[in-house]
């Protein structure tokens, strides 16, 4: 997660667990390199919010009043947490929080609920902590999209989301972009503009598209159409050129692409409106552009050498790598983030913990894991997806999950779909290995 920002170029801060001090509470420390930009990610929270530091006397020690404190977001498929950090790392408070279900007609409201979850962490940062706070950003899953007013900043449709694919958008998409382009997917934001583009009927002329980590930081700096150039790779930016390509600036719908600028830059001081209704942030407190949350889990692995692979596993399976040169090919879900003079390799599978939850509760998971033997190899030979399509080692709109045969023994299944998971890793580091 991403945690802090000031105002520069690049993220390059990485969290890492230190042994409590003696007569501390559990004390943890980011180790923070700063490249151009100052920023942090969070590995762990609780479910509440928690103050971290030593308390004596009821008092708070963990920092002295005149330090500045830096607040990140990450906004993840099933909810949000937050870290508050100093300079030298050390994190003074985190939580989290689960997206509340809103309903809007026969679906899910995500744009309230993201919001709604948004001012819930603001309210759960302790109110003596917030005069401190110098700085706020976020990221957010890449690919989900808003189509918005562009004077009121309401949405005008319901979100789409990180992996939804548009098909009926593709085939255009591929007769503009160069081949194999990472558009070249029917989960990207541009095949989700370009899908919104030719089957809404409304006056397009006061949209705009933004992606989620922007509308979100919109709320907190009010200045409409802002993004940044790790959001924006999927909707065809160019981060190599620094600029918006000519084949995609072209086309009548580029008038709804959003100003984009480097990850960690500063937009604007945080809204009045916001300042009181969550009573304690300065009035110079700046909010910056943000990420994306598989760029935010990489850099919590303390990953800075090229070839070095990192694996996140959420709702779904994201495989990042480090490399010096820049590589995107449609067909098999393969992309490049901009990493300060490096490249971010990779992409994400739908298979993850998503499918877990699909067919196990939590006690569920924690009582069945316990009865498996990680030595033994499960005979069981799955391809673990919620529902039908791939992005990633190989982009297939059509490919069906394979969860079958299912065992008797619940235990025996678990133990199936979790090597399954554990065989698309390592099939991706095997065939998708450069620096």
């Amino acid at each position: 997660m991403l945690s802090s920002i000031t105002h520069s170029s690049t993220l390059s801060i990485l969290l890492y667990p230190l042994s409590p001090k003696p007569g501390c509470c559990s004390s943890r420390k980011l180790n923070v390199r700063t490249h151009p930009w100052e920023k942090s990610v969070e590995k762990s929270v609780k479910l509440r919010t928690m103050v971290v530091g030593c308390k004596i006397d009821n008092q708070e020690m963990g920092f002295q009043a005149s330090e500045r404190l830096y607040l990140g977001m990450d906004f993840g498929t099933s909810g949000a947490r937050y870290a508050l950090i100093d300079k030298q790392g050390t994190i003074h408070a985190e939580g989290k929080r689960e997206y509340p279900n809103y309903m809007k007609e026969d679906s899910l409201d995500w744009a309230l609920s993201w919001k709604t979850t948004l001012f819930s962490l603001l309210e759960d940062v302790p109110v003596h902590l917030r005069p401190l706070v110098s700085s706020i950003s976020l990221d957010g899953t890449s690919a989900t999209t808003l189509i918005i007013d562009s004077k009121t900043g309401e949405p005008l449709a319901r979100p789409y989301l990180y992996n939804e694919s548009c098909p009926d958008a593709l085939p255009l998409v591929k007769s503009i972009a160069p081949i194999n382009h990472t558009v070249c997917s029917g989960s990207s934001t541009l095949c989700k503009l370009v899908s919104w583009w030719n089957n809404d009927d409304s006056d397009k002329k006061s949209t705009m598209l933004l992606h989620q980590a922007d509308w979100l930081l919109w709320l907190l700096h009010g200045q409409l159409g802002v993004s940044d150039y790790n959001n924006a790779l999927k909707v065809g930016y160019d981060p190599e050129a620094d600029s918006y390509p000519d084949w995609l600036l072209s086309q009548p719908y580029a008038q709804l692409l959003p100003t984009v600028k480097a990850p960690g830059t500063s937009i604007g001081h945080l809204k009045g409106d916001i300042r009181t209704q969550f009573a304690g942030f300065s009035e110079d407190c700046i909010v910056c552009t943000g990420t994306t949350d598989s760029i935010a889990a990489f850099l919590a692995a303390r990953a800075t050498k090229p070839g070095k692979a990192v694996t996140s596993l959420g709702s779904t399976l994201a495989i990042k790598l480090l490399s010096t040169t820049r590589i995107e090919d449609a067909r098999y879900g393969v992309y490049s983030h901009r990493l300060d003079d490096k490249w971010l390799v990779g992409g994400a599978s739908n298979t993850g913990g998503a499918v877990l939850k699909e067919n196990f509760s939590d006690e569920q998971l924690e009582k069945l894991s316990e009865h498996i033997n990680p030595m033994e190899a499960s005979p069981l030979d799955y391809y673990p997806l919620k529902s039908v399509g791939e992005r990633f080692p190989v982009a297939n709109l059509k490919m069906e999950p394979r969860l079958h045969p299912r065992p008797e023994s619940d235990v025996e299944y678990l133990h199936g779909i979790l090597e399954s998971i554990a065989r698309i890793e390592i099939y991706i580091r095997q065939r998708h290995t450069c620096c």
